[in-house]
């Protein structure tokens, strides 16, 4: 009970925090402020709050589980991380800033018309959704544990409240709000990284010298693998996977793109894209270290512990690492939770006003849009909850990557091309490229025994884009222009 209090008291002055940033910042807000930050941002601090959000619940606890099993395969697709904001800075973001864009997806209308644009947007919004709540769930479940079961406190008032003080200091400005705040999160998620780190080493009696020695000696550090192209980790998948997943969920996401979209001119907005694409390698980096010196320490300690994912949790609710430790990783869990929620809340209500709705003036919808967006959050997380069944959320990971291969098909068709597709064909070809690429993953690997790894992404993307080139075989190649929304 009295460790589940000090977790609270923590909690609550993190939350108390936020509340300040948002007060601070929520002067003289409108709808311009909540999707586009006034166009007023510091490249410095979009750049160092994406880092943060980029680094989920999920991701805090999985990437350091995964060493023991994968070794730094990882790091690999870090690698092709830098390369895919390369290439979003250089051919992307100049696009977006030329057009003036509120959402990225009303490119698609300028390109293609109305059915199109719809049929992107309403990717994207399931995408997000289902991705989100999902990242949210299993932060929730950790907090559940950590806090709230000490006070009878049940599942569904906690993801409640966590929803709602989400909606509470994001409700007036949205994502001028969120820049700040990101801000906050990354700076706590990192502290918690470097003193869960320190605390390990100071346990194993171990300076900074023997720690990085230890690591890097360990076959846990091995990073390039080219050995077994059937294998998930094998460079080429891992690398050119990287680059798309970069490109695709980050430059073709209205939740990353959003918050690039706020700064002051395409000069600061390049700026903060490569500097954050830079910034990624390293902190994976430290997360893998994390990994490497947890499963160092179980050994040396002689701990029956579980692997993969539940190590990180099982150290440090366990005890092992002291109440410090306990706190460093409540605090950082709260901060990725937030840091990676709270913007796609306000993607989403940017997108559901602007892309569907089609009101971007209209405040009232936006306002009560954005509450409506945390309930289908919350009624989403409660079915994954009933349910409780960890196969069902990697099918639902599973999912949300094939939906955002037709995303990338489209986008690249109105790039490369000049041609238009059959409007009406274009929701089918988006619904029938995931399918196409699941019947072949299935046959791979009865057929050949080769399994689909982040690759299937690009598969995806190349099936839309053909299916579009092949809808579009009738139609003049000129850009009949969309509906001149833009």
């Amino acid at each position: 009970m009295i460790q589940g209090t000090y977790l609270l008291i923590c909690a609550a002055g993190y939350f108390a925090l936020l509340l300040l940033l948002s007060y601070l910042t929520s002067r003289r807000a409108d709808n311009d402020a909540f999707f586009r930050g006034n166009r007023t941002s510091r490249w410095w601090a979009v750049a160092f709050g994406m880092i943060g959000a980029s680094v989920s619940g999920v991701t805090f606890v999985s990437v350091p589980g995964m060493v023991e099993s994968s070794s730094m395969a990882y790091i690999q697709m870090c690698l092709g991380f830098v390369v895919g904001y390369a290439l979003v800075a250089f051919v992307l973001l100049p696009l977006y800033y030329r057009m003036n864009l509120t959402t990225i997806y009303t490119y698609l209308d300028y390109r293609f018309g109305h059915i199109p644009y719809l049929t992107g947007s309403v990717f994207f919004f399931i995408s997000k959704l289902i991705g989100a709540s999902i990242r949210l769930y299993l932060a929730c479940t950790i907090l559940q544990t950590l806090i709230f079961d000490h006070y009878g406190i049940p599942f569904w008032m906690n993801t409640a409240l966590l929803l709602a003080l989400m909606w509470l200091y994001t409700r007036r400005s949205g994502i001028r709000t969120i820049v700040w705040s990101d801000c906050l999160q990354t700076f706590v998620l990192l502290s918690a990284l470097v003193l869960i780190i320190y605390q390990l080493c100071s346990q194993m009696e171990w300076g900074i010298a023997r720690a990085w020695n230890e690591v890097w000696s360990s076959p846990m550090s091995n990073v390039f693998m080219f050995d077994d192209p059937n294998s998930k980790n094998y460079f080429w998948k891992q690398f050119l996977g990287g680059i798309f997943v970069v490109v695709v969920m980050t430059g073709l996401d209205q939740d990353s793109m959003q918050k690039n979209l706020t700064c002051r001119n395409l000069k600061e907005s390049r700026l903060n894209m490569c500097v954050n694409g830079l910034c990624y390698l390293p902190v994976n980096m430290l997360f893998m270290s994390l990994g490497v010196l947890m499963v160092l320490y179980t050994r040396q300690m002689q701990l029956e512990l579980p692997t993969g994912d539940a190590l990180m949790p099982a150290l440090c609710a366990g005890g092992y690492l002291g109440s410090a430790a306990l706190i460093y990783f409540t605090l950082g869990i709260v901060a990725a939770a937030f840091s990676s929620a709270d913007s796609a809340m306000a993607s989403l209500t940017t997108s559901f006003c602007v892309d569907i709705a089609r009101r971007p003036d209209d405040e009232r919808l936006r306002k009560w849009t954005h509450p409506m967006i945390g309930v289908a959050f919350w009624l989403f997380i409660m079915v994954v909850r009933a349910v409780n069944n960890t196969s069902v959320i990697d099918a639902v990971y599973t999912v949300c990557s094939y939906t955002y291969g037709p995303i990338l098909g489209l986008f690249a068709f109105g790039l490369l091309t000049k041609r238009q597709p059959a409007h009406r064909w274009v929701p089918v070809i988006c619904l029938a490229a995931p399918i196409i690429c699941y019947a072949a993953d299935c046959y791979m690997l009865t057929a050949v025994g080769y399994k689909f790894g982040y690759e299937l992404l690009i598969f995806n993307g190349l099936v839309t884009f053909l299916l579009l080139l092949a809808s579009s075989a009738k139609f003049r190649t000129h850009n009949a222009g969309g509906n001149g929304h833009v």
